[in-house]
Protein backbone atom coordinates (compact mmCIF):
# COMPACT_ATOMS: atom_id res chain seq x y z
CA UNK A 1 0.00 0.00 0.00
CA UNK A 2 1.27 3.13 -1.13
CA UNK A 3 1.02 6.86 0.86
CA UNK A 4 -0.66 9.61 -0.20
CA UNK A 5 0.07 11.64 -3.22
CA UNK A 6 -1.34 14.49 -3.87
CA UNK A 7 -0.59 14.30 -7.79
CA UNK A 8 -2.94 10.79 -7.22
CA UNK A 9 -5.85 12.45 -5.78
CA UNK A 10 -5.69 15.32 -8.50
CA UNK A 11 -5.90 12.57 -11.13
CA UNK A 12 -8.69 11.09 -9.25
CA UNK A 13 -10.99 13.88 -9.67
CA UNK A 14 -10.14 14.54 -12.81
CA UNK A 15 -11.47 10.47 -13.81
CA UNK A 16 -14.62 11.47 -11.62
CA UNK A 17 -15.46 14.29 -13.56
CA UNK A 18 -14.70 12.60 -16.94
CA UNK A 19 -17.34 10.22 -15.67
CA UNK A 20 -19.97 12.82 -15.18
CA UNK A 21 -19.16 14.02 -18.86
CA UNK A 22 -19.81 11.08 -19.83
CA UNK A 23 -23.56 10.55 -18.07
CA UNK A 24 -24.13 13.76 -19.60
CA UNK A 25 -23.11 13.87 -22.92
CA UNK A 26 -24.35 10.17 -23.65
CA UNK A 27 -26.99 9.29 -21.39
CA UNK A 28 -30.57 10.94 -22.61
CA UNK A 29 -32.69 10.62 -19.30
CA UNK A 30 -29.25 12.38 -17.09
CA UNK A 31 -30.25 15.31 -19.15
CA UNK A 32 -33.43 15.26 -18.74
CA UNK A 33 -32.85 14.79 -15.26
CA UNK A 34 -30.76 17.86 -15.45
CA UNK A 35 -32.99 20.27 -17.22
CA UNK A 36 -35.54 19.08 -14.62
CA UNK A 37 -32.94 19.99 -11.79
CA UNK A 38 -31.62 23.34 -13.58
CA UNK A 39 -35.86 24.16 -13.19
CA UNK A 40 -36.17 23.33 -10.13
CA UNK A 41 -32.93 25.25 -8.62
CA UNK A 42 -34.65 28.21 -10.54
CA UNK A 43 -38.43 28.12 -9.04
CA UNK A 44 -36.16 27.80 -5.38
CA UNK A 45 -33.64 30.86 -6.54
CA UNK A 46 -37.09 32.86 -7.45
CA UNK A 47 -39.31 31.83 -4.25
CA UNK A 48 -36.35 32.51 -1.83
CA UNK A 49 -36.42 28.97 -0.40
CA UNK A 50 -35.08 28.48 3.24
CA UNK A 51 -32.25 27.21 3.84
CA UNK A 52 -33.82 23.64 5.10
CA UNK A 53 -36.12 23.47 1.95
CA UNK A 54 -32.47 24.05 -0.17
CA UNK A 55 -30.88 21.24 1.60
CA UNK A 56 -34.30 18.73 0.92
CA UNK A 57 -34.12 19.80 -2.79
CA UNK A 58 -30.48 19.29 -2.73
CA UNK A 59 -30.64 16.57 -1.69
CA UNK A 60 -33.15 15.08 -4.05
CA UNK A 61 -31.49 15.97 -7.02
CA UNK A 62 -28.20 14.23 -5.98
CA UNK A 63 -30.62 11.00 -5.22
CA UNK A 64 -31.49 11.21 -8.33
CA UNK A 65 -28.20 12.37 -10.18
CA UNK A 66 -26.49 9.57 -7.81
CA UNK A 67 -29.37 6.70 -9.14
CA UNK A 68 -28.58 7.26 -12.64
CA UNK A 69 -24.99 7.01 -12.67
CA UNK A 70 -24.78 4.00 -10.64
CA UNK A 71 -28.02 2.45 -13.22
CA UNK A 72 -25.83 3.79 -16.31
CA UNK A 73 -22.53 1.72 -15.19
CA UNK A 74 -24.50 -1.02 -14.08
CA UNK A 75 -26.16 -1.75 -17.18
CA UNK A 76 -22.92 -1.12 -19.11
CA UNK A 77 -21.10 -3.62 -16.96
CA UNK A 78 -24.10 -6.30 -17.37
CA UNK A 79 -23.42 -5.42 -21.50
CA UNK A 80 -19.71 -5.83 -20.97
CA UNK A 81 -20.23 -9.34 -19.30
CA UNK A 82 -22.97 -10.90 -20.91
CA UNK A 83 -23.45 -9.16 -24.64
CA UNK A 84 -26.02 -11.61 -25.35
CA UNK A 85 -29.79 -11.21 -24.88
CA UNK A 86 -29.88 -12.73 -21.13
CA UNK A 87 -33.09 -13.10 -18.87
CA UNK A 88 -30.98 -12.66 -15.71
CA UNK A 89 -28.74 -9.62 -17.21
CA UNK A 90 -32.39 -8.02 -17.98
CA UNK A 91 -33.40 -8.29 -14.73
CA UNK A 92 -29.95 -7.09 -13.37
CA UNK A 93 -31.11 -3.92 -15.78
CA UNK A 94 -34.64 -3.46 -14.27
CA UNK A 95 -33.39 -3.44 -10.89
CA UNK A 96 -30.90 -0.43 -11.37
CA UNK A 97 -33.90 0.92 -13.33
CA UNK A 98 -36.20 0.41 -11.05
CA UNK A 99 -33.77 2.03 -8.11
CA UNK A 100 -33.80 5.61 -10.48
CA UNK A 101 -37.63 5.44 -10.82
CA UNK A 102 -37.84 5.56 -7.28
CA UNK A 103 -35.67 8.60 -6.40
CA UNK A 104 -37.12 10.37 -8.87
CA UNK A 105 -40.36 9.74 -7.64
CA UNK A 106 -38.96 10.55 -4.25
CA UNK A 107 -37.69 13.71 -5.49
CA UNK A 108 -40.85 15.07 -6.93
CA UNK A 109 -43.13 13.74 -3.88
CA UNK A 110 -39.94 16.32 -2.11
CA UNK A 111 -40.55 18.58 -4.47
CA UNK A 112 -44.32 18.70 -4.09
CA UNK A 113 -44.14 18.99 0.14
CA UNK A 114 -41.30 21.93 -0.46
CA UNK A 115 -43.15 24.10 -3.54
CA UNK A 116 -46.63 23.10 -2.49
CA UNK A 117 -47.19 26.40 -0.23
CA UNK A 118 -45.66 28.48 -2.55
CA UNK A 119 -47.86 27.79 -5.37
CA UNK A 120 -50.93 27.62 -2.89
CA UNK A 121 -50.91 31.21 -1.71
Amino acid sequence: MSGFNFRDRIASFGHAIKGIRIAIWTEHNFRIHLVAALIVVVLATYFELSTSDWLWITLSISLVFITEMINTAIERLVDLVEPEKNPLAGKIKDIAAGAVLISAITSVVIGVIVFWPYFCL
